[in-house]
């Protein structure tokens, strides 16, 4: 699977062994940046990128960390086609993908260790989608309100 990934300075080591771990994995890894770390660099240019690739990029994934996620899930979910979720324990990790279909999951470097944010975003990786009718129903209805602001 293609997995796109972005992250700032706070989650710039934990990408690096993520993109690792991902390739050992067999999975091809689009990294978006940031490329070098720099304590002054912001996230969303990083996540918009990750996050508009993944609209892109018919069946892959992304992965966008920070510090603690929070502001990486938000960045991720301002590009129109973007399901992020923040994640924190295996059930989110899983629940994002099977009810929510979410194609980006946001991780918070500062919040996991190394071997817990692996786990995570496995979890999410390796997820499918229940293809449920409700659930897809709920995400028709994010989907008209994210196309026509109606409710």
């Amino acid at each position: 699977m293609r997995v796109h990934i972005g992250t700032d300075h706070a989650g710039f080591e934990l990408k690096e062994q993520i993109v690792a771990h991902l390739a050992e994995q067999g999975h091809e890894v689009v990294d978006h940046g940031a490329h070098d770390y720099d304590s002054l660099d912001d996230y969303p240019p990083f996540c918009f990128e990750a996050a508009e690739a993944v609209v892109a990029d018919p069946g892959s994934l992304g992965v966008v960390i920070g510090g603690s996620g929070n502001g990486e899930q938000m960045a991720a979910n301002r590009v129109k086609g973007v399901r992020a979720a923040l994640v924190w324990n295996d059930a989110t990790a899983r629940l994002a993908r099977e009810h929510n279909n979410a194609n980006v999951v946001a991780v918070g470097a500062r919040q996991h260790s190394v071997e817990e944010c692996f786990a995570l975003v496995d979890a999410f990786l390796e997820t499918p989608f229940s293809e449920d009718e409700r659930h897809q129903r709920r995400i028709g209805l994010m989907d008209d309100y994210e196309e026509e602001h109606r409710r």
